[in-house]
């Protein structure tokens, strides 16, 4: 298929929020291959279609990517309707915010109900790492950037880095 390109903070595009997907048609399966291989380009563990430009509800995560077992799951109009307890997340990436990293208060489990690639309904019920990467992909369909969830102070180092970095360019 064929590799996106990473829309990076600070695009205000990552800000918006996804429209929810109306139809599976063979685009949106060829677009959530894309974003497949696009996440595995960047080894990465999951990504939102706002990511690559494309503002609807569509995340895909891997948790075994690692493991050069290639073995995605896409998640369509996905939503949290219900969490439990408090965890960290400690070092938080994010393909589109390069060079930061964070640690970030998540829930402990969350339970993800959305469609699968065929249309149908699923629910998953989820803790640690995949309730994390859930959360963190999630919000980036709501226009929660992980910069949003760090102080205010390094907030603003990392945006005139960033910025400092992009006019280098």
């Amino acid at each position: 298929m064929a590799k996106l390109d990473i829309v990076t903070y600070p695009n205000l595009l990552l800000v918006n929020k996804s429209e929810s997907v109306l139809n599976i048609t063979e685009d949106t399966r060829k677009l959530i291959q894309n974003m497949a291989d696009t996440m595995y380009s960047f080894a990465g563990v999951g990504l939102a279609a706002i990511q690559v430009g494309i503002p609807k509800k569509i995340i895909i995560y891997d948790l075994i990517a690692q493991d050069n077992k290639k073995i995605f799951q896409a998640l369509i109009n996905p939503e949290i309707v219900e969490h439990h307890g408090v965890q960290t997340s400690e070092k938080e990436g994010c393909l589109s915010l390069p060079d930061l990293r964070t640690d970030v208060k998540r829930f402990k489990s969350v339970s993800v109900k959305g469609l699968n690639e065929e249309g149908e309904p699923v629910t998953i019920d989820a803790e640690g790492l995949l309730a994390v990467i859930l959360q963190h992909e999630i919000e980036h369909l709501n226009g929660i950037l992980l910069v949003d969830k760090i102080s205010a102070l390094r907030r603003n180092i990392y945006k005139r880095k960033t910025l400092k970095n992009l006019k280098r360019k």
